[in-house]
Formats: C-alpha cells, structure tokens, sequence
C-alpha cells in the first residue's frame, strides 16, 4: 500500500478533528505593530494546504517514474501548482489574512489573491491527474469509474459549460459584496468562511472551463469573450465601490484609522483593486489565448500553402 493511501485517510481524520477550528477568525482588528506576528494558522486550512501539496507531489512523481521526466504532467505545469498553492499560503496563512478583518481593502486584496492568481495557476497545474496517481492502481480505476458514472458526469457537464460557469463566478462576486451579504460575513465566521469558499470554488469553476477550451476557434472565441465579459463586470463593481459617496460596510468604521486610512479612503482602494489589478488577470488570459489562437491560424495557413505548392505542376527548364 502506497504511502498515499495511508496519509489521504490520516489527513481525513485531522479534518474532521480539527473542523470546529475552520472557522476560527482573529478577534480583534489588527493594528500595523501586529501585523507581522498575525500569521493564522487554522488547523484544518493548514491540514488541507498540506494534503494537497503531498497528494500532488506524489502523483508527479509516480508519473515521471513511469515515464519520461516531464511528459506525465510538464514542469511548468508543476511550477504553475507550486506558485498557486503559495498563493494560497499568502491568501490563508499569512498576516494578510488577519489584516482583512481592519482594511477592507486588505480583505479585496485576499479575494484577489483567490480568485485571479491562486486559482488559475492551479488549474494550470492540471492537478486532477497528478491527484489520481497519488493513489494505488485500484484506487485510480474506482474513483476513474466514478467520475464516469452518468449522473457525476452529467452534473460536470453541466458546471462546466462556459455559460455556466461564468455566472456562477458572477453571482457569487455581485452577492457577496452586497451590503448586506458583505456585513453579516464579517459578523459571523461561518459565513464567512462560506464567502471565502464559494469565491473559490467558483473561480477554479471558472478557470478550469475557460483554460480547458478546445482547440477549435469556436470554443477559444467563446474563452476570450467570457474573460473579457468577467473583466468587465469586475470592473465594474469595482468601479461602483471606488466611486460611491458613502461607506457600504459600516463594520470597517473604527477599524481604518490606526492604519492612516478614512473607512471612506480604504473603500475606494479596495474597489481600485477589485477594478484593475483584478482585471489584469483575466485581460491577460484573453490576449494569451488570442495569441494561440493567431499562431495556430498562421501554422494553419502555412500548412495550406504549403500543400497546395506542392500540388501544383513544376515547369521542368
């Protein structure tokens, strides 16, 4: 029996033992003397960090060992992981964490980190492979099974299909930042924890769908639109936050001051945030994938021509 197959069911176990802390959230805003101690290790995000980071490192290298080094799953693929996951250590564990509960905008700058940079590069990362050989043969052809059964493929599908995705990403970015939704996440830590966990999840929803399009220009016009659709409406909301007159998350009140910020000012740099380097990343994916799609139009082209000079007669001299 595999390593894995012990260490999945022990970090299972430290799950549950550890799922009352989960949602367990620093209690009184920080201030800048604080900052660099608030690191925030909640048991259960540190087990499922490090599960994870096993789980993927043995399926790379019980794929390299079967094959050449690199062609079960690319090193950059392998980097794209490591620095998603790291982003996820910055967003969770870090002080940056417990400084979402003084600045708003520290607390964007968290939704940020999630949403544009941790997941796409883990979805880059093509992890479901690399998980599935982290575990015996057996254990791969049962959950292999399972994924094909008709109604878990079905409901896959169906979350997948880029109109889908995209307003599930949508939804969950409008609804929780609205002033209500916004307020009572930060009165209880189990909503928001459900905040942080549905921003999430929707995004690597969203990423997986847009950065596993087909090949055929349908579907990589269909990505680039998405993106640009999703960058605008992120825009767009942060627009609305930079530019409101008044403050909409009464709960950072008294809590910007001692970091030289009105709660007015600290909600206008979070909506910069939200509004452009939030954007970046999917204005980036867009023009990456035009590029492919220019490049594989021209090697199209070249081929075209090429088979067409060759079929054409050869005046002999």
């Amino acid at each position: 029996m595999s390593r894995l197959a012990i260490m999945v069911p022990a970090a299972a176990v430290g799950l549950a033992v550890c799922a009352p802390d989960l949602f367990a959230h620093t209690g009184q805003p920080i201030g800048p003397d604080d900052f660099w101690g608030a690191w925030t290790f909640e048991p259960a995000v540190v087990v499922l960090l490090l599960a994870s980071a096993g789980l993927y490192a043995s399926g790379v290298r019980s794929l390299w060992e079967v094959s050449d080094t690199g062609s079960g799953v690319q090193r950059w693929r392998v980097a794209a992981f490591a620095a998603g996951w790291v982003a996820l250590l910055i967003a969770l564990v870090s002080p940056l964490h417990a400084l979402g509960s003084a600045l708003f905008s520290a607390h964007m700058t968290q939704h940020e980190i999630l949403i544009s940079i941790a997941a796409p590069l883990l979805v880059l990362g093509r992890p479901v492979v690399p998980f599935l050989w982290a575990f015996p043969k057996d254990y791969r052809r049962a959950l292999g099974n399972l994924a094909r059964a008709p109604g878990v493929h079905g409901v896959w599908s169906f979350l997948t299909t880029p109109s889908v995705a995209f307003g599930l990403h949508a939804t969950s970015l409008w609804v929780w930042h609205l002033p209500g939704a916004y307020q009572t996440s930060l009165r209880s830590d189990v909503v928001h924890s459900l905040q942080h966990a549905t921003f999430f999840s929707t995004a690597l929803l969203f990423w997986w769908t847009i950065l596993g399009a087909s090949r055929g220009e349908l579907a990589r016009g269909r990505a680039v639109l998405y993106l640009f659709l999703t960058a605008l409406q992120t825009g767009a909301l942060g627009a609305l936050l930079t530019f409101a007159p008044s403050l909409w998350y009464p709960a950072y009140a008294t809590t910007t001051s001692s970091w030289g910020l009105s709660p007015l000012d600290d909600q206008q740099l979070g909506g910069l945030i939200m509004w452009i380097p939030g954007s970046i990343a999917y204005l980036i994916a867009a023009l990456a994938l035009v590029a492919q799609w220019l490049r594989e139009s021209e090697r199209r082209s070249l081929r075209r021509w090429s088979l067409t000079a060759a079929a054409l007669p050869h005046r002999s001299d």
